[in-house]
């Protein structure tokens, strides 16, 4: 079985150790470094799912404690999971992967 998320490092600096690479998940692969907005209670607060498409956030960042605190995990279930809860098609990352549908 292949790990569900992997990275490719492409160059590493020989002075700093600062790496150049692809994360490659289930929902796209991505460039490193990247831009990675924090989604609180399943939303970036001030940006939609739509202007984060359009400034290239790929992956959003997600506390799934908070969520399971609050709405819970049976509401994220229903919607279909957090991708759908989230109206985000790409990657997120998570603490809890049942959450995640990882």
């Amino acid at each position: 079985m292949s790990a569900a998320v992997t990275y490719e490092l492409i160059k590493k600096d020989k002075q700093t150790g600062a790496r150049l690479g692809k994360l490659h998940t289930p929902h796209g692969t991505f460039d490193t470094p990247m831009f990675m907005p924090v989604g609180t209670l399943a939303t970036v607060k001030t940006m939609s799912p739509e202007e984060l498409k359009e400034i290239g956030a790929g992956v959003i960042l997600s506390n799934t404690y908070h969520l399971w605190l609050r709405p819970g995990e049976d509401i994220v279930e229903e919607a279909g999971g957090l991708h759908k809860f989230m109206n985000w098609g790409s990657s997120h990352f998570d603490r809890f992967r049942r959450l995640s549908g990882v």
